[in-house]
């Protein structure tokens, strides 16, 4: 199985263990990742804000690259990048008038060739849980793990297509088959505030509070995610929320492919687990992974 590969600006930096870990993960299960030569940011929040026709031709630009290298899956692992992507195809999909201009802005027709894939989505339906079972070299046993997937990963369900839009699972079932302990909890979808980190700190800490409060409530170790603004925001953030509300989480937050990948045993220098602000190692030497 062979896909292209869309890191987008945050795994190229300040989430660059997510995306060491991504390509541990697929490499392990025999499944190839070839990056999207002369991608470009796909203009986020800051290219929406600002023009219609630039948030729409940002991604479409991407995709239209790998549309000509004859790839037709891309797999996008930032939960930002990856509703840019779907969002656009979207938009330029039922607006022929902004089909038209972001033809004339790329210079290229794109056709609607590439299918946009979340790793989450080609580890759960391509591999599948059976098979990843299979190479779990290291069960993460005595691992209470809440899975965060954020705002953006299943929103507009109609634009997006992902899992269940209020109640996803398939980071659950990944770390399931894992052997770790995944809890039910209500905070699955809530917003953390993602780049309102910035402009609206006090709104962040207010958020991220309410979903670290409920993680430690029920029981759990620390907090799997999927998308580089909710790990940055409820990992480097714990500090500033005790100063606020008096309130110590020491809670560490994961990429769900760190996890992963540590479970199918890769070392955890492969994994960038040095680069978190609160220290997984501890918890990784109490409950005997390492």
């Amino acid at each position: 199985m062979i896909y292209a590969y869309y890191p987008g600006c945050s795994l190229h930096s300040t989430a660059s263990e997510y995306d060491a870990s991504i390509k541990v993960v697929f490499k392990k299960l025999g499944l190839e990742l070839h990056e999207v030569p002369e991608w470009i940011c796909c203009g986020t929040t800051p290219a929406h804000s600002a023009s219609r026709v630039l948030s729409a031709a940002l991604p479409i630009k991407n995709l239209s690259i790998v549309e000509k290298e004859n790839f037709t899956e891309v797999a996008v692992p930032c939960a930002a990048c990856f509703q840019s992507l779907k969002s656009a195809v979207y938009e330029t999909g039922h607006d022929e008038v902004l089909k038209q201009q972001v033809d004339k802005v790329i210079d290229y027709s794109y056709q609607g060739k590439v299918r946009i894939r979340h790793p989450l989505d080609i580890l759960t339906n391509d591999v599948g849980i059976d098979k990843i079972k299979t190479f779990v070299k290291k069960p993460l046993k005595g691992l209470k793990i809440v899975c965060y997937y954020g705002c953006l990963l299943t929103r507009p369900p109609k634009v997006v297509a992902f899992d269940n839009t209020e109640y996803p699972e398939t980071m659950d079932e990944i770390l399931k088959v894992c052997k770790a302990d995944v809890l039910d909890w209500s905070y699955k979808t809530d917003c953390c505030g993602a780049s309102f980190a910035l402009s609206r700190t006090d709104s962040v800490l207010k958020l991220t509070n309410l979903i670290l409060e409920n993680a430690k409530a029920i029981g759990a170790d620390a907090i799997a995610v999927a998308c580089p603004l909710c790990h940055a925001n409820l990992d480097t953030r714990q500090d500033d929320i005790y100063k606020k509300y008096n309130a110590r989480y020491d809670l560490p937050v994961f990429y769900f492919s760190q996890l992963m990948g540590l479970a199918l045993g890769a070392d955890i220098k492969e994994l960038g687990l040095k680069k978190h602000i609160v220290d997984p190692l501890k918890l990784f030497k109490n409950t005997g992974l390492i």
